[in-house]
């Protein structure tokens, strides 16, 4: 297959290139530095040379967006905003007029789409989205606005050839320098991988073999299209993570942190407490449904294998 990837060139997209391409597909990059003969410049809002690659291929996965790892501030809200819905609209554009369109778009979402909540798991079903929570920062909602429009531009695009899958994708855990998991490991290594702020809220993951084999799989089954939580089905309370990290990375201690160390960590780091402090308890209603089947369902495999894999 022809494999474009909008924003291909940061962890997830990395992840993606390196398995299709072992895979033997071809795979085309946009991105706005592009460096090698699979990259193609483009700007993420407006039509340009790239669009060629668009006709004429087989799959996009579009994970174009401006990072999540900043402070929440109204200009970098605004970026992230304008960054997933420009780039969605574009895509879907390019592949209204494309003369042979690709015959699916993935396109990446969030699973911060879902409700701050403990009660209960967020399926596509019957999980409740977010944005009118009790007791959260106001700025939280604006986070679900995000993922709404960039799901809307998605799905209002005129794109009757080409089916459409929204990726609602929890975190990516892969054993590459930068990504979750390996700032995560490190904080465990150095003895700060405690539970924040109590620990009780809720991390969904995915590891990042079964993320590649999901998209696989997404881009095989012709039955399913709109949503998808990509998500592994065994999302856990911080404290728990934390210890099977721990434990991963044979680290016997985390200092705890409260809400307020989290704030100073957060600042420090130029991230933002939401990413530690929303619960986020998504499980793939759908995917396993259609019967996919996970070979990490469960952290404390999960993580055994990414620490391994991280030093082997």
């Amino acid at each position: 297959m022809k494999v474009v990837i909008p924003g291909g060139t940061g962890q997830v997209g990395t992840i993606l290139d390196r398995a299709l391409t072992a895979a033997g597909h071809e795979v085309v990059l946009l991105t706005r530095s592009p460096r090698g003969d699979r990259q193609v410049h483009w700007d993420g809002s407006t039509p340009g040379v790239w669009v060629k690659e668009i006709d004429g291929s087989d799959v996009v996965i579009n994970l174009a967006g401006r990072s999540v790892s900043c402070r929440y501030t109204e200009k970098n809200l605004e970026a992230m905003m304008r960054s997933r819905v420009d780039s969605a609209l574009v895509v879907g554009n390019a592949i209204a007029a494309a003369a042979r369109p690709p015959k699916v778009w993935l396109q990446m979402s969030t699973a911060t789409i879902y409700a701050h909540r403990f009660d209960a798991a967020n399926d596509e079903a019957d999980g409740l989205i977010g944005g009118d929570e009790h007791g959260v920062p106001a700025y939280w909602a604006y986070s679900v606005k995000i993922a709404r429009n960039w799901e809307a531009a998605q799905e209002q695009a005129t794109t009757p050839g080409t089916r459409k899958v929204a990726l609602r994708s929890a975190m990516v855990m892969s054993p590459d320098r930068g990504g979750v998991f390996d700032v995560l490991s490190r904080l465990a290594r150095l003895g700060l991988g405690g539970p924040v702020a109590g620990g009780r809220q809720y991390v969904s993951w995915i590891h990042d073999h079964d993320f590649v084999r999901a998209i696989q799989f997404l881009i095989e089954r012709n039955d399913l299209a709109g949503p998808v939580n990509v998500a592994a089905p065994g999302p856990l309370p911080h404290r728990d993570f934390m210890r099977t990290l721990r434990s991963a990375v044979r680290m016997p201690v985390g200092l705890p942190a409260t809400k307020w160390m989290a704030e100073i960590g957060a600042f420090a780091i130029r991230s933002d407490t939401e990413l530690l402090l929303k619960s986020r308890r998504v499980v793939p209603g759908r995917l396993t449904d259609a019967g996919f089947t996970f070979d990490h369902p469960q952290w404390q495999t999960a993580s055994a294998d990414l620490a391994s894999r991280q030093h082997g």
